[in-house]
Formats: C-alpha cells, sequence, structure tokens
C-alpha cells in the first residue's frame, strides 16, 4: 500500500464520522414552538462543536504526519487502523453526552467519561503513529527525521491534556465538555509547524 492510499483511507473516515456528528443534531417534529425547543437541546450543538473540533484538530495532524511519511508497512497501518478505530466511533459518545450530560447522576457521569474517553484515545492513535516513524526513519522522507522526536512529544502532551477532562468526567459532565473543546480550540490556534515536515507535501497518489 503506498501513502497516498493510507491518506485517502483517512481523509474517507474522518469524512464520514463527521458527517455523521451532523445526523444527529436535533429535529423536533410536530413542534409548537420551534425555536424554543431547537434551544431546549443546547447540549447537542456543544457535544457536535467539541466532537468536529477535536476530530478536526486530530486530522490535522495526522496529515502533517502523513506529509513526513516515504512509505509505508504494516505495523504503521496496524497503528492507524487504531487511530480510525476512534474516529469512526465518535458519533456514538457524541450523542450519549448530547442526551444525557444535562440530566446528572451516573448516566451523564458515564457519558461524558466516554466521550472524553473516546477523545483521549483517538488522540493517543496519533502518538502511536508518530512514535513508531520516529522509532523507524526508513519510512520517513530525509527532511522530516529530525522533526520526528519533537512532533512525537508534542502529540503525547496533547494527549494527556485530555486528563483533567476524564477527571470532570466523574464530577462535572458538563464541564468536561467544555473543557475538551478547549482543548481542541487551544492546539488549533496554537498549531506552528514542526521544523522539517514543513518540506515534505502530502502524498496524493492512490497507486
Amino acid at each position: 500500500m503506498s501513502p497516498g492510499r493510507l491518506h485517502a483511507l483517512v481523509d474517507g473516515v474522518v469524512a464520514i464520522a463527521i458527517t455523521l456528528l451532523v445526523l444527529d443534531l436535533p429535529h423536533p417534529r410536530g413542534s409548537e414552538d420551534l425555536a424554543r425547543d431547537l434551544l431546549d437541546e443546547w447540549p447537542a450543538y456543544i457535544a457536535y462543536a467539541v466532537s468536529f473540533a477535536t476530530v478536526g484538530v486530530v486530522w490535522i495532524e495526522h496529515t502533517g504526519m502523513m506529509s513526513a511519511v516515504r512509505h509505508v508497512n504494516r505495523r504503521f497501518i496496524e497503528r492507524t487502523l487504531v487511530f480510525l478505530f476512534f474516529v469512526s466511533i465518535v458519533p456514538w459518545p457524541t450523542s450519549l453526552a448530547a442526551e444525557y450530560v444535562r440530566e446528572g447522576g451516573a448516566q451523564a457521569r458515564t457519558a461524558t467519561l466516554l466521550f472524553a474517553g473516546t477523545m483521549t484515545l483517538m488522540g493517543l492513535g496519533v502518538t502511536l503513529g508518530w512514535r513508531y516513524l520516529a522509532a523507524n526513519e526508513d519510512l520517513v522522507v530525509e527532511p522530516a527525521r529530525s522533526a520526528l522526536p519533537a512532533a512525537a512529544r508534542r502529540s503525547l502532551l496533547g494527549t494527556l491534556a485530555y486528563v483533567p477532562a476524564l477527571v470532570l468526567a466523574l464530577l462535572l459532565p458538563l464541564a468536561a465538555l467544555v473543557v475538551t473543546g478547549a482543548i481542541a480550540a487551544y492546539f488549533a490556534l496554537s498549531h506552528t509547524a514542526v521544523p522539517g515536515l514543513a518540506q515534505a507535501t502530502v502524498p496524493d497518489d492512490t497507486d
């Protein structure tokens, strides 16, 4: 398999996941006051925005990773599939969080813990990819090799940043959603190119 084909698979799974998120947005039927009923579903909008932002950030990170890849092997493909596994299930905890977060109690804690946990594991999937490339430089284009350790560390720090959200999920479920969204926003706004990767381009071959 070429890097281009693997990158296309990632793009496809991410596109499907964020499309499925939209399908879970509220659409009250037979409403006598549509505006009020839509506003009452505010947790769904928060959960959607947080999930979309988080998936978007890790997709950007993974795209940067693929820009460094010269060719792939079975082990790297397996790590990419771990990442895609968690991307593909994001709509499920998003729906649960939207439904239960404001109810309080065990249901809200379980839903938000699953939500924050999925985001954490999705980030960990990206980190596994970076660490594998750092340990197998033959898979990487020459200009990017020196940048791999820094990229792996940054990815790990990004994953560890979700730990507070996991703790908050057990105490203040709604706050856990907000913190998860804030983490995604921070990494989206503070992202700087990793030296060396700017010299590589994302593979677009599908042969």
